[in-house]
Parts: structure tokens; C-alpha cells; sequence
């Protein structure tokens, strides 16, 4: 992993959590136990402060920042997709992001619920909880609770947890690599 200070802030990693060797925190970002941080993720706290806390994943080249002075707060059990940009203030428990959605300045997503793929959450807005919202701009289409998409948001978090325990006991640099 690549760790870096700026300006005295520097990221804090639990012993219990997995940040793939290729990830990268800068500033003030702290990555509670049993969170995860995917290959090719960044996560810049130079202006903000970044909390993945417990049981989180943050997936392969996503990037979370935020605006000046804000706590960016993802959310216990909370699932940032791949190749996504969340750029808002937080994200509930168990919520889940999909792959390629990006989120933008103070807008929040609610406990449970989870944004389509390659949705756009516009600055400002609140994805209430237990919801599923899609769309560019993102809306709230319907309930979660009784759809395949609840399947996702109650199950990803820990099939997460399970994969990054695989990665670090099981990943080894090949020959050849710098």
C-alpha cells in the first residue's frame, strides 16, 4: 500500500484490515478493523477527513475525497463498487454503491439502500434509507426490502470480508514486477 502524510495528517490503518499493495491513502484517512481497500483505490483526505469504518469496502479503482472540512463517513458494512468516485459526505450502513456510480459534493446515501450502477447522486441530495435509487440524476425508484438488490446490500459486506482475509494471506508479488 502507498501511505502517505500531507501537511501532519496521515492515514491510520487498523492491523485488522486489508489495503491492497497497490491502494493509496493520503491525509487524514483511518480504515477501522476488518475494512477493506481494493487494488488501485485512492483515498485523498488532504482537504477532508476519510473514516471507512468496520467491515467496509471501498473496490478496485474507486477514489473517495470530499469537499473542505468535511468527514467523509462510510458507513459499517458499506460497499463503494468498483470504479466509482464518491465525492459526498456519507454513506449509511450496509449501503452499497455500484459498480462505476459516482456521488457528489454533501450528498448522502441512506442505511441500506443501495445506487445503481453508473448512477449519478447529484450535490446535495439524500438517498433516503433502505431504497433503491438509479438513474443520472439518481431517484429513489422503490424499496429495497423483498428485491434481488436487498440480496446484495445484506450479503456483499461480508463476502468482502471473507475475499480480503483470502488476499492477505494469499497474494504474493510474481517475479518480475517492480
Amino acid at each position: 500500500m502507498f501511505l502517505y502524510e500531507f501537511e501532519g495528517r496521515r492515514p491510520q490503518v487498523h492491523p485488522e484490515a486489508f489495503v491492497a499493495p497497490t491502494a493509496t491513502l493520503i491525509g487524514d484517512v483511518r480504515i477501522e478493523k476488518g475494512a477493506s481497500v481494493w487494488y488501485g483505490a485512492v483515498l485523498r483526505a488532504d482537504i477532508c477527513t476519510i473514516i471507512v469504518r468496520e467491515g467496509s469496502n471501498i473496490q478496485d479503482n474507486s477514489v473517495v475525497h470530499g469537499a473542505p472540512d468535511v468527514v467523509v463517513d462510510i458507513g459499517p458494512n458499506a460497499t463503494v463498487a468498483h470504479a466509482c468516485v464518491f465525492h459526498g459526505d456519507t454513506m449509511g450502513e450496509k449501503s452499497l454503491l455500484g459498480n462505476g456510480s459516482t456521488v457528489l459534493d454533501h450528498a448522502s446515501i441512506g442505511a441500506g439502500s443501495l445506487v445503481a450502477a453508473g448512477a449519478v447522486v447529484t450535490p446535495g441530495t439524500k438517498i433516503p434509507e433502505g431504497v433503491l435509487a438509479a438513474g443520472a440524476p439518481a431517484e429513489t425508484k422503490r424499496p429495497i426490502e423483498g428485491t434481488g438488490a436487498h440480496f446484495w446490500v445484506e450479503t456483499n459486506a461480508a463476502y468482502y470480508a471473507e475475499l480480503a482475509e483470502r488476499h492477505r494471506a494469499g497474494v504474493v508479488p510474481v517475479d518480475g514486477n517492480s
